[in-house]
């Protein structure tokens, strides 16, 4: 075999780093691919590390211990965080999106997969530390950042649905009030989770809170720790949630008048 060099061993070694975020891949498994001793292929790491920072593009680190060897989480500066809030933000602002009801039309932004990743990756940096061991969401329109959260934290996607699906086996059901005031139903296959576990729950919108509610309540019913909430938008009013801790990406109020329109704003957090 050929000698691999130094520049080709990083390149490859980041595509394989990056295409699992968050998960500790042993320095075994690189000594075997490239055919090099420990010590060179830790230099390559340090490097590499230094290079990832530099450019503002994440962070590899190194894991010891048994299990140990090195991982790269996709860490969002605060900067650039809301650098790519704000721009959304301009966009969905005025009246054009504006819906009936308070609500904003931005399902084009959710089906743009560099935003839905990139959104993703936000949340994922403010959620590493709680180490959830899945995400949680409600079906349907939450699934896309839901997705893209989970894939940056290496964990799974868990959907609750409206209802159980045949295929999906047993399942617990609960009743919940949703933001409409309506007693709607969620339901989870019992092999979705198990007991013990961490749930981040992650969603697109976040109006009065009974849908999170619900889903709160649902993991109770599993012996699941809820570690954190997130959406993407969420309303200024009603201001009172049936939820509290939550963080969102943005802020929408709707002006009153003739002619409302629509103020989306970074949320607190990012500012």
């Amino acid at each position: 075999m050929e000698k691999i060099r130094r520049n080709e061993r990083m390149g490859a070694m980041m595509r394989l780093l990056s295409a699992a975020p968050n998960t500790v891949q042993n320095l075994s498994r690189f000594c075997e691919l490239f055919g090099a001793a420990k010590s060179t292929v830790s230099e390559d790491i340090d490097l590499l590390r230094g290079t990832v920072e530099a450019f503002d593009l994440g962070r590899v680190e190194t894991v010891t211990g048994a299990a140990g060897g090195v991982r790269y989480r996709p860490v969002v500066s605060r900067e650039k965080a809301r650098e790519t809030i704000e721009g959304l933000c301009r966009e969905l602002s005025g009246s054009e999106r504006l819906l009936p009801g308070g609500f904003l039309y931005y399902s084009d932004i959710l089906s743009t997969p560099e935003i839905v990743n990139r959104m993703g990756e936000i949340l994922a940096t403010a959620f590493y530390d709680p180490d959830p061991d899945f995400v949680l969401t409600m079906e349907t329109k939450g699934i896309p950042v839901a997705f893209a959260t989970a894939n940056a934290l290496g964990v799974p996607l868990v959907i609750a649905r409206h209802s159980s699906k045949v295929y999906e086996g047993s399942a617990v059901n609960i009743n919940y009030v949703s933001g409409s005031g309506n007693i709607e139903t969620m339901s989870l296959s019992r092999r979705a989770v198990r007991e013990n576990q961490n749930a981040l729950i992650v969603d697109d919108f976040l109006k009065g809170g009974g849908t999170a509610r619900g889903m709160v309540e649902l993991m109770r019913e599993f012996n699941v720790s809820v570690t954190g909430m997130a959406f993407v938008m969420s309303t200024l009013h009603p201001a009172k949630k049936r939820i509290s801790g939550a963080r969102s990406l943005m802020t929408l109020e709707v002006t009153e008048g003739d002619q409302p329109e629509a103020l989306v704003k970074p949320a607190d957090w990012l500012l």
